[in-house]
């Protein structure tokens, strides 16, 4: 069993949990993720490894509740146990070598963008962060991004926060100006992905992005986590998660993950209106 030693909630539906997996967290590397059970009859997901800490044996998860899963994880707190803890699954993040770096998270994918931040500046890399969420109130990790990046951009769709506008605005007048990296990473919604791939792409601008489709055993043998790339069938969990944005069929990735979208909303409601009727 792992045991949440601590639980904070980071906006009305983000929550992160530090858990208690000493194993793991002596393994583990930035872009890598986790599998894991809320409770023994329930579905396995995936999430990405949001933080570790080798001395303490702790492996941060940090999660947007979305479906019925996330809604009974998100009731635990402090002090409860994990069935199923698994990992770390999936590569590292390639950061070997790379000088000056652009990183670019959207909405709860920053949760993924800065552990390799804090990688990249370990190593002596220039990072440049680019943040972005729709509002001020759904804004997580600001100071953190702040405190490991040599320059941070926050943007938000409705300029309640930041700059307003959407995380390929700096990004293309930073290119257009004639900067550029060894590497733009981005990490976030499908859409915001392929649009950041669109961008560099039309400047050359070498790409990756960390994909998380619907995936089940994380171990490349059920097949749901397939992506086309290149023209080629892919995992994202034993190939992956980080490939070409350039090569990546964006459409088709995005027409899979909307295909449970109705059914994951039914089942956070009746996930919801069971916990109501307990409390009642």
């Amino acid at each position: 069993m792992y045991t949440i030693l601590k639980k904070t909630i980071l906006n009305p539906s983000v929550t992160r949990m530090d858990i208690e997996a000493p194993r793991i967290a002596r393994k583990a590397k930035a872009g890598q993720f986790v599998i894991l059970r809320a409770e023994a009859d329930g579905e396995r997901i995936p999430l990405t490894i949001a933080d570790y800490d080798r001395e303490n044996g702790t492996v941060s998860i940090i999660f947007q509740i979305v479906g019925a899963t996330t809604e009974k994880l998100n009731h635990l707190n402090e002090g409860d146990c994990l069935v199923d803890f698994a990992g770390p699954l999936g590569n590292p993040t390639a950061i070997a070598g790379l000088k000056n770096v652009c990183v670019i998270g959207g909405g709860v994918g920053c949760a993924i963008a800065l552990p390799i931040v804090r990688a990249l500046r370990e190593q002596g890399t220039s990072v440049t962060s680019i943040i972005g969420f729709r509002n001020r109130d759904l804004v997580i990790l600001e100071d953190e991004f702040r405190a490991a990046s040599d320059t941070c951009i926050l943007m938000t769709n409705d300029g309640s926060c930041g700059l307003q506008g959407n995380v390929t605005v700096p990004l293309k007048e930073m290119l257009e100006s004639g900067t550029r990296f060894d590497e733009v990473i981005a990490i976030g919604p499908l859409v915001m992905m392929k649009y950041v791939s669109l961008t560099t792409k039309a400047y050359g601008q070498k790409t990756t992005v960390s994909m998380n489709p619907i995936m089940v055993d994380g171990t490349g043998m059920c097949g749901g986590c397939r992506l086309t790339v290149g023209g080629k069938m892919k995992f994202a969990c034993v190939d992956g998660p980080d490939f070409d944005g350039h090569e990546v069929d964006f459409d088709e990735a995005i027409s899979r993950n909307q295909s449970y979208m109705a059914f994951e909303r039914r089942a956070r409601e009746e996930t919801c209106n069971l916990f109501r009727q307990e409390v009642q």
